[in-house]
């Protein structure tokens, strides 16, 4: 699973989102990577999230795979979007 997402938070992925979608990941059985510009991240890391210091407005890309890689998908997307 595949998912192009745009960053509407003023803040980008900034502390406190990142640790949302930690947390998120840990309730799922999915491994989810994200990738932006020419990096790829597990979005169960959030020195990795912080890392990318994506601003508002960028588009990040999802890609999931497991059992629930749609869920988990739509449930950061509700959060980032």
């Amino acid at each position: 699973m595949k998912k192009e997402i745009l960053i509407k938070s003023t803040s980008g992925i900034h502390a406190s989102l990142a640790s949302k979608i930690v947390q998120l990941s840990h309730q799922y059985e999915a491994d989810v990577k994200l990738h932006y510009n020419d990096k790829v991240i597990d979005i169960a890391s959030i020195l990795g999230l912080m890392s990318l210091a994506v601003p508002e407005g960028e588009n990040i890309t999802l890609v999931a795979d497991g059992k629930d890689a749609q869920n988990v998908i739509d449930a950061i997307e509700k959060v980032i979007g």
